[in-house]
């Protein structure tokens, strides 16, 4: 029996989306049929604007009304460490299901259609695609138990934590209800971040020290340089397009441009901030530790 080869074409040398489509169903109980989704504006479940702003605006009051009321009462530290570990390992596998199903979906695109094709054609914004990315969608608002952890066990709520939660779903609902075909960048680079950050979450909860923590901040900030510039430049190609037709455009609509440009670049700012704070700061501070 021989192995299956890789080809463009199957970039992982089997057909994967038949077996998602059928363990989705089963799983589902036929609610969910991956290859009959469609995404529908105000009928598909969180489609709408508020009903996305109504559950981060519900996470917010959650977990500074929860941390209030913890000090408050002066309530003990709950870790949950077991529950913990389960949810992070089901981000890490979830995850790594999502950036394979995508790379998939997109790897033949890009091949065929090459860069430009595959980020501002409206034609690689396909229907198994959007599925992916409705999935990718939901499960920001499953990562929003992250703080409700932090809070349970009194740990610090940083701006950056906070603030990145609620906008990255904010984030993607913008994205995916502005239909543009190059959020598959951001999102395959996240959900790679993502298998990395939440497996480092779980192996921390489990006790197990590991060398490469530094660099899970630094995936992160390398993979908003390379989204700023895919998204700069799908932006600046529908503007200049738009304003004096020299350029191609790029799909999409400009609310979903703007409002990516404007939290990823954000995104970078915060996230440098922190790792020079963090990592930077500290081991001068220790440097000088050592030297006295």
């Amino acid at each position: 029996m021989s192995l299956p080869i890789p080809t463009w074409e199957t970039p992982f040398g089997i057909q994967l989306w038949p077996i998602f489509d059928f363990v989705a169903s089963k799983l589902s109980q036929g609610k969910f049929v991956p290859s009959e989704f469609l995404f529908i504006n105000g009928v598909t479940p969180l489609s709408t604007f508020p009903e996305a702003a109504v559950i981060i605006v519900i996470y917010y009051i959650v977990i500074f009304g929860g941390r209030f009321v913890i000090s408050t009462l002066n309530l003990p530290v709950i870790k949950l460490n077991g529950l913990f570990q389960i949810h992070n390992l089901f981000l890490t596998s979830l995850s790594l299901t999502l950036l394979i199903l995508i790379l998939e979906q997109i790897i033949p695109i890009f091949h065929s259609g090459g860069s430009y094709y595959s980020i501002c054609s409206p034609n690689a914004y396909t229907s198994k695609l959007v599925v992916l990315y409705y999935l990718n969608y939901i499960t920001k608002f499953i990562e929003l138990i992250d703080t409700v952890f932090l809070v349970l066990r009194q740990k610090k709520l940083t701006f950056l934590h906070t603030y990145h939660h609620g906008a990255t779903a904010w984030l993607c609902y913008t994205q995916l209800t502005g239909y543009t075909s190059v959020q598959w960048v951001p999102i395959t680079l996240n959900l790679a971040v993502h298998v990395v950050m939440y497996w480092y979450y779980f192996l921390a909860a489990r006790g197990i020290r590991v060398w490469w923590k530094e660099w899970v901040t630094r995936f992160q900030i390398i993979q908003f340089i390379i989204d700023l510039g895919v998204v700069y430049y799908s932006t600046f190609t529908h503007f200049v397009y738009k304003y004096s037709g020299k350029m191609r455009d790029c799909s999409g609509t400009e609310t979903a441009a703007v409002v990516g440009c404007l939290i990823l670049t954000s995104y970078l700012i915060l996230f440098i901030s922190f790792y020079i704070t963090v990592y930077k700061k500290s081991g001068n501070a220790s440097k000088k530790v050592k030297k006295a």
